[in-house]
């Protein structure tokens, strides 16, 4: 992506799966959102119009797969996998092959993931991790004769490229932006491994989105104010999901829970995404005046919406790794407590048990979990109104907090997965707005 800005081109970032941090990276070296595909969470028409949508004025679209090419859902089926949706918007792939301490075995792997699903379209291979000019041209070698696809290089090992990680991921965007000088490295790297010209004359030329798609959507009436938290404690947000608000009649105001001792003015809504508010319990803490606020709010009725990090925020407290308890805004009586150990991870589709927020009984959204912490001893008389199914087969529990009109849960949902949820909430805010 960063290359091919570079070359005056503008770039269209896409990420397949539920992540948030690899999106911040793309956004922040192209200067657009990067929207989620995913061929569980959502539906092939709806990940067709995004792409489209997405598309507008942009000369190449680069979609950054997730996991192995063939990972998805489960291990009987190609759901949320980068494969899936590479047939499914008809592009072809660019299988990227870790080659430390492998050489002609290279050939084998490669001749698997071509041979594993023949109506699978690929760009070609670059190698990754390679130890020399002579271990690339023993790679491209052993290649020959045995598999289809092109090879178009290699990138050499760099231990400078590689980027930080922590618990979930990546080190976000906000924490670790990506510098000039780290870009202009890992364009280099490309440039002097890589035919990127051979590479980028082979792709396909695709077609341009509709007129109604380019058009956009008319601006609807901004009936309702809601207040987003946004700041480096708070920043895992699907894009579609606030576009959504948008579209539903919300005007979004964007606030820090570190940052701003006051909520926003006229505001009738919360929302709060995940991110790390354990690295900086201490000074959401501190910020006690906004915590009370907060609470006020929730006591008073207005309709606060609050997913994995953001749910953590509104318990009691948080408990960091060195054990240390942060006291927070208290909407719901729970302490949560981190781990150094994962505590969930996967796919969830949830069936509302109660109306909520969000929607009414028996609505079903789907969207994923990914945590290191955990609730405390939960209080009896706290209402869950969600019912949460992980995989077929594999039971579902109990989830999803009520309390008033603030709704907490570790799950963060795509809104897109349900049509009326974005609206749901915005009409609960609207009716707060009235009773005000």
């Amino acid at each position: 992506m960063a290359l091919l800005k570079r070359l005056g081109y503008r770039v269209a970032p896409f990420k397949v799966g539920p992540d948030f941090i690899d999106p911040g990276h793309h956004q922040h070296i192209t200067g657009r959102w990067s929207r989620n595909l995913d061929g569980w969470m959502l539906s092939r028409a709806y990940n067709h119009r995004t792409f489209q949508k997405h598309c507008t004025d942009a000369d190449f679209a680069v979609v950054e797969g997730v996991m192995g090419l063939y990972d998805g859902y489960n291990g009987k089926s190609e759901a949320g996998s980068t494969a899936q949706m590479a047939k499914w918007l008809g592009l072809p792939v660019l299988l990227v092959v870790n080659a430390r301490s492998m050489a002609r075995s290279a050939a084998a792997l490669i001749q698997g993931f071509e041979n594993f699903d023949r109506d699978l379209t690929f760009a070609g291979v670059v190698f990754n991790n390679v130890g020399s000019q002579r271990h690339l041209a023993y790679l491209t070698e052993a290649l020959a004769d045995h598999v289809r696809m092109p090879c178009w290089g290699g990138l050499a090992r760099h231990d400078a490229l590689a980027i930080p990680e922590r618990h979930l991921g990546l080190v976000t965007s906000q924490d670790h932006p990506l510098g000039e000088d780290y870009l202009n490295g890992l364009i280099q790297a490309l440039q002097d491994g890589v035919d990127v010209e051979g590479l980028l004359g082979a792709l396909p030329m695709l077609s341009a989105p509709d007129s109604q798609m380019q058009a956009g959507d008319k601006a609807p009436s901004r009936s309702v104010r809601i207040g987003v938290a946004m700041d480096r404690a708070f920043c895992f947000y699907y894009p579609d999901n606030l576009e959504l608000l948008r579209g539903a009649g919300a005007e979004l105001v964007f606030f820090s829970p570190m940052n701003d001792t006051r909520l926003p003015e006229k505001i009738n809504g919360l929302y709060f995404g995940g991110g790390y508010p354990e690295l900086f319990a201490h000074r959401l803490a501190d910020n006690q005046r906004l915590c009370c606020q907060i609470r006020a709010k929730s006591r008073e009725g207005m309709p606060i919406y609050g997913e994995c990090g953001g749910f953590m925020y509104l318990c009691r407290s948080i408990c960091d790794q060195n054990g240390k308890n942060h006291p927070v805004t208290g909407c719901f009586p729970f302490e949560t407590r981190m781990s150094t150990a994962l505590k969930s991870l996967g796919y969830r589709e949830i069936t509302l048990s109660q109306n909520t927020i969000i929607g009414k009984q028996g609505q079903t959204i789907r969207g994923h979990e990914f945590h290191y912490s955990a609730l405390g001893q939960r209080p009896r008389n706290i209402q869950t109104v969600y019912r949460v199914t992980s995989r077929k087969g594999m039971g579902t529990d109990s989830e999803g907090y009520q309390s008033e009109r603030t709704l907490g849960s570790y799950t963060h949902l795509h809104f897109g997965s349900c049509p009326g949820t974005a609206e749901a909430f915005v009409d609960n805010c609207r009716n707060y707005k009235k009773e005000i």
